[in-house]
């Protein structure tokens, strides 16, 4: 592609709008624009990356055995309510209705869609195992739409479902897809961790995510210093650090009220009282599918709500309010307590399990009880794990010490089981001539979020470096002299030479100064420069340059056919692509 015939309008300033480098960087070097909210049109350079990334993706899920189908966005309100999620899936399901008042929604994920299908479609066990993707799509009316690709309303999602006749095969399934991911993100050249994860609004019995490593991330990784234990901040699992007091007496002393005016805080209570933090217990009142509960967790940790959720399989969460506290402990908020406390259930961290003469709300304004003793003081409807893990803590598989990494999820595995199956009624029939529910599992990859994320992993200060698999041009060729006929006739042979090659190259045979020409090449983030120049034709040479390492090398005119493909190698294998 000649540059003088290519739409892409590089910026020199970033956009006041974007807030991380992905996005200043996606705006600047001319990939994509803002429509609105949320929103991006992608531009011809952004459209070519976004191919690639594309490609690779379809080839690993081809070579899997997955099958690619299209599905409709647009999904009818009645599948939501058969499977559950009309109401549980909440704002960012954007709904409208139809000139006949009928009620649909614009499809954030395609799990009903697809069992609806296999219902009809699918009834024996010899059809089976089944995995069907498309690559399409998506819309979640997020609240707060930020960072660019990285969290839109409207992207590109490569969603696959499996059915299978047993969890044998579901497993099996899944890690077939586990595979597949590897080799999907090995290929685009990311540095990348799969995490245990929470299975959120999809359901499912367990999960893993995908996360692409770099310091702006979103998410928190959890990871193991010694062993391959990683998970997401959500479903890392806490293992009791805590010691017992060997010099505690057995018998707790009787509860003591003590006055604590205005304190609410645990840190105001720890220095009021003079105790440490892990002394004193947080009770945390909430609304749980309409009924209160207490979560009762340690002084130092806070609450995971997605444990809590998962855990006692609640839909709807939410913190009780100032009234809701108020009637439920008769005082102001701050000082609730799990002693004689009027709720529905409570659940005790399992930290506290066996933990005695603590600190915890009186249930009385400027109130605290001392000696607190968990198993004699407070009816425990459960001990359960229902805090986030600090960095420091026992990794729960080996024991050594975990730490704490930022990461940019771009893809996610589940296994479903039965969960919509049996909620959509969905059977075939086994070989026992039995009537049976397919058994699922889903797979996600945020296809647009993957050139965010890869950005956001590969870039410096003069722009954008993209790893050669997903680059939209492999080679730029730059033109220093377009006025010179030798210059641009040998530009034109190198040109049509790495074309034939099957290489994707953009020649700049723009009239511009060649500082403006290397400024624009680096922003776009083109892995290899070939750069030819009245003085380099003087010397008998031209010059290659690896935006990643920046090293120049400079090669004899003769032998350019030989090098370009010699110095394209070393550039793939520096990503490890090779």
């Amino acid at each position: 592609m000649r540059f003088s015939k290519f739409y892409c309008p590089t910026l020199k300033e970033d956009p006041a709008e974007a807030e991380v480098i992905s996005h200043k960087l996606l705006i600047r070097a001319g990939l994509i624009r803002k429509l609105s909210s949320g929103i991006y049109s992608f531009l011809p350079l952004g459209f070519k990356c976004l191919s690639k990334v594309i490609k690779i993706v379809r080839e690993e899920m081809d070579r899997a055995g997955a099958l690619e189908v299209m599905l409709p966005v647009v999904q009818p309100a009645e599948l939501w309510q058969e499977s559950g999620r009309w109401d549980f899936y909440g704002k960012e399901l954007l709904r409208f209705k139809d000139r006949n008042n009928r009620d649909f929604c614009i499809g954030p994920t395609h799990e009903e869609v697809i069992t609806d299908l296999i219902r009809h479609e699918v009834k024996s066990y010899k059809q089976l195992p089944l995995n069907l993707y498309q690559i399409h799509t998506k819309f979640r009316d997020e609240m707060r739409p930020r960072f660019g690709l990285m969290r839109c309303r409207e992207f590109i999602m490569k969603d696959a479902y499996s059915f299978d006749r047993d969890n044998e095969g579901a497993e099996k399934s899944y890690m077939q897809m586990y595979d597949v991911y590897h080799r999907i993100f090995k290929r685009i050249g990311l540095k990348y961790r799969a995490v245990e994860a929470d299975t959120g609004q999809i359901g499912g019995s367990f999960s893993h995510e995908f996360m692409v490593l770099a310091d702006t991330g979103e998410d928190t990784i959890v990871v193991c210093e010694s062993c391959e234990y990683a998970s997401n901040l959500e479903k890392a699992e806490v293992v009791s650090s805590y010691k017992l007091d060997t010099t505690q007496s057995e018998k707790c002393a009787n509860l003591q009220e003590v006055y604590t005016p205005q304190k609410h805080t645990v840190a105001e209570v720890s220095e009021f009282l003079g105790v440490d933090k892990t002394k004193i217990v947080k009770t945390l009142l909430y609304v749980a599918d309409g009924k209160y509960v207490a979560f009762v967790i340690p002084g130092d940790r806070d609450l995971n709500e997605a444990k809590a959720r998962s855990s006692l399989k609640i839909n709807d969460l939410r913190m009780a309010n100032f009234e809701e506290v108020k009637e439920i402990t008769g005082c102001d908020v701050g000082y609730a307590g799990p002693v004689s406390l009027n709720v529905d259930a409570i659940y005790v961290d399992k930290l506290l399990l066996g933990k005695k003469d603590l600190i915890c709300g009186a249930n009385k304004t400027d109130y605290h009880f001392r000696h607190l003793d968990i198993e004699r003081d407070v009816s425990v409807t459960d001990y359960i794990d229902l805090v986030n893990v600090l960095e420091q803590d026992p990794c729960p598989r080996c024991g050594a010490r975990l730490k704490f990494l930022k990461g940019i999820e771009v893809g996610h595995v589940f296994k479903l089981g039965e969960k919509y199956s049996r909620a959509m009624n969905a059977k075939f029939i086994d070989s026992d001539g039995k009537e049976k529910y397919f058994v699922m599992g889903c797979y996600g990859i945020g296809v647009t979020r993957i050139i965010s994320a890869a950005i956001e992993q590969n870039y410096d200060e003069n722009g954008i470096i993209f790893p050669p698999s997903i680059a939209p041009f492999e080679v730029a060729i730059l033109s220093l002299d377009i006025k010179n006929q030798e210059v641009m006739k040998l530009s034109e042979d190198f040109y049509n030479y790495l074309t034939d090659k099957g290489i994707d190259v953009l020649w700049d045979d723009r009239d511009e100064r060649p500082g403006f020409k290397f400024k624009d090449i680096d922003l776009m983030g083109i892995p290899i420069q070939v750069v030819i120049g009245k003085k380099g034709l003087d010397e008998g040479i031209v010059e290659f340059k690896n935006r990643k390492t920046k090293e120049v090398v400079k090669i004899p005119i003769s032998e350019f056919e030989e090098k370009i493909l010699e110095f394209r190698e070393n550039v793939w294998k520096e990503w490890g692509l090779f």
